[in-house]
């Protein structure tokens, strides 16, 4: 089979967003969708795990990295409609999806709307229920410091929450990468992604309805979706498997490498 590797912008909806294509031709598709802030490139790592056997498709969502922001008011509903857009411009009937964080918000909406587009999920630190009040408000406060004080100031204090206090001490490397990343998103795409996440509706009622078999990760200092919210949505999808990862806060991905990337590559090759 003939191996793949690009890199590039497409039209898609309204937008031009940006790519990247590794693997097999021929090969069965996975569609990893990145967390907010940051960008394709947080899964860097898995990429390079799974490109040997599989199909493998990052891209950034609207507003972030490479990818346009286009003229609508931004909604996880919106970068779902962007997802099976993208799908269809790339001519992937059925994919894996694996999201993290908001990517994780993304992908459970794609699957309770469209189905019939999906082999199986891997859910990474994401959870299912809405804000509350209470983060909703935090959102919006947010959202005026970022107006107020810049990227730069939000950027260091964001970096705080994200990662496990071990690796804030140890990944520096991991810490500068994901700084660059929130660093490189515009103040209106900060603003506008935090608007839809404060006004995400809940996914908790659809997941009995799932039918495909799904990973559930989570990092087991993770503050901003904690195990038991990752707890929760595996009591509740039927075809689920939970696994906390060890030294890691919110970017298991990152922190742990090694451990996400054995059990997603066990989860995997049992899909496929």
């Amino acid at each position: 089979m003939n191996k793949l590797e690009t890199k590039t912008r497409i039209a898609v909806s309204d937008i031009m967003v940006s790519y990247t294509d590794h693997g097999k031709s021929g090969a069965p598709y996975i569609i990893f969708i990145h967390g907010f802030p940051f960008n394709k490139s947080m899964w860097n790592l898995q990429v390079e795990a799974l490109k040997d056997k599989y199909h493998v498709i990052t891209y950034d969502i609207r507003g972030h990295g490479n990818s346009d922001s286009g003229n609508e008011n931004f909604s996880i509903e919106l970068f779902a409609k962007d997802l099976i857009s993208l799908m269809d411009v790339l001519k992937i009937d059925k994919t894996m999806l694996c999201g993290l964080s908001m990517g994780g918000y993304i992908s459970l909406n794609a699957v309770s709307n469209f189905p019939e587009r999906f082999d199986a999920l891997v859910l990474s630190d994401t959870q299912c229920t809405a804000d509350t009040p209470e983060a909703r408000e935090k959102r919006f406060k947010t959202i005026k410091n970022i107006i107020k004080n810049g990227v730069e100031k939000y950027a260091d204090e964001s970096i705080k929450n994200l990662f496990s206090p071990e690796s804030y001490l140890t990944r520096k490397d991991a810490i500068e990468d994901v700084r660059d990343m929130i660093l490189k998103t515009s103040e209106q795409s900060l603003c506008s992604t935090l608007l839809a996440l404060a006004m995400r509706e809940e996914t908790c009622s659809k997941l009995p309805e799932i039918k495909v078999p799904v990973l559930i990760m989570v990092g087991k200092e993770d503050i901003l979706t904690p195990p038991a919210a990752a707890l929760l949505m595996n009591e509740k999808i039927k075809n689920s498997s939970l696994h906390i990862i060890d030294h890691s806060g919110h970017l298991s991905n990152i922190e742990n490498p090694y451990k996400f990337n054995y059990e997603l590559k066990k989860f995997v090759s049992a899909v496929y």
